[in-house]
């Protein structure tokens, strides 16, 4: 899937207060060496290089990294941003103070060579900061409705290769490495002015879906999907006379001893 098609930098605004979160428990400190890995249009890397930290941003859309480096130009923040990906992050090694990661290293689809890296490349007393979404309720539902829908598109359809919600699978994978995992439960709100509104957003605007639209729309398949997406979130709407719906997802803290 190309990242870089549609506009995540739409996406990545209803994603910045998960962001925020996973900044703030990671607690980077001026001086501190941040990394943000998959760092889309740089939320996270932001709000750590606000923090006096020495950021960088690694992401293998190149699109994305220059809206980021756009984002940042325009703030005067000071934050670098490379090509690269969760399995091979172009940075040295034992140079990473703060690792965040928001909904990106989970899409990586080596997790264990993931957490290699993550591992090589953290400091001492690193402290590593990981959102995932945990595999319930309405978007949950949404994305097995796309998937199902674009099979027959070539190669395998974007998403986990492994449990990153869940704390004893990330125990498994990053205690050998040394650090010890904490996982908490939380909430992020998506919102708009109408369940229909959200939707045309996510068609236009996600590259999943921009992918997902490339297979339906030769084959007349995008207004039976548009209507089963419409009729799930209009069903889980949290707010009548606009659009709400929370999502949840696990964030979870590992700080490497030694």
């Amino acid at each position: 899937m190309d990242w870089s098609s549609g506009r995540y930098e739409q996406i990545a605004r209803q994603l910045l207060p998960a962001a925020r979160l996973a900044v703030d428990r990671a607690a980077p400190q001026p001086g501190d060496r941040a990394l943000d890995l998959g760092c889309g249009t740089g939320n996270a890397a932001l709000l750590a290089a606000e923090s006096g930290a020495t950021v960088t941003g690694v992401d293998p859309s190149p699109g994305l990294l220059e809206v980021a480096r756009v984002l940042a130009a325009d703030r005067r923040l000071p934050a670098t941003f490379l090509a690269g990906d969760a399995a091979a992050i172009p940075v040295a090694d034992a140079t990473v103070d703060v690792l965040v990661s928001v909904f990106g290293v989970i899409f990586a689809p080596d997790a264990p060579a993931a957490a290699a890296e993550m591992a090589r490349v953290s400091a001492p007393s690193a402290r590593v900061v990981l959102s995932a979404w945990i595999p319930a309720g309405p978007l949950t539902e949404a994305v097995r409705i796309r998937r199902q829908a674009d099979a027959a598109s070539p190669g395998p359809p974007a998403g986990p290769s492994f449990d990153w919600h869940d704390p004893g699978e990330l125990d498994r994978l990053l205690g050998p490495h040394g650090f010890s995992v904490e996982v908490t439960d939380e909430a992020l709100a998506f919102t708009a002015a109408s369940p229909e509104e959200f939707v045309e957003a996510e068609l236009r605007d996600h590259p999943a879906w921009i992918a997902a639209r490339a297979v339906l729309e030769p084959r007349g398949g995008l207004a039976a999907v548009r209507a089963r997406i419409l009729d799930l979130f209009a069903a889980a709407n949290e707010e009548p006379g606009a659009f709400r719906l929370t999502s949840r997802y696990a964030l979870a803290t590992a700080i490497r001893f030694g």
